[in-house]
């Protein structure tokens, strides 16, 4: 009977692991667009709204494009890796030209249909592990929405 229950585990275990992969591929293509800055926050403060009303209006200023592992965001440029199996899901950003060339960024998010939201390190020492800020603390929560294709 217990060799019979070890044989279904073992079997349910080789089951799932091609939907966890499934996953990760989904992620990866359904992350990638241009997005678009609605709503951030950082250390605890709530970026103003006059920030984000150049990115509303479809600025530069507020776009981020993430094609194929790489990252464009205003005069910072890099590459992104997503870990959609942990919990919360993680991403890691490398800035490869710009102002952040040569730092790593630890970072969450979560992906909803046209909604991105990442909260960042940008102390660049530990993942968050919620998507909120605090006062005296380097993190940075943005939230974005899929541009409308023109």
């Amino acid at each position: 009977m217990i060799g019979k229950l070890i044989l279904l585990l073992g079997v349910g275990c080789l089951v799932c692991m091609p939907l966890r992969a499934h996953n990760t591929e989904d992620d990866n293509k359904m992350i990638e667009g241009t997005w678009m800055l609605v709503a951030a926050e950082i250390g605890g403060q709530k970026l103003p709204d006059e920030r984000l009303k150049d990115a509303e209006a479809g600025s530069a200023a507020g776009k981020l494009i993430l094609n194929d592992g790489r990252y464009t965001y205003q005069n910072d440029q890099g590459t992104y890796k997503i870990s959609p199996t942990e919990n919360p899901k993680a991403m890691d950003i490398t800035g490869t030209e710009g102002p952040n060339h040569g730092k790593t960024f630890f970072a969450i998010y979560e992906l909803a249909g046209d909604s991105l939201k990442i909260c960042y390190d940008l102390g660049g020492k530990a993942r968050p592990n919620e998507f909120t800020t605090r006062a005296g603390t380097h993190q940075f929560l943005a939230i974005y929405k899929r541009a409308k294709a023109a």
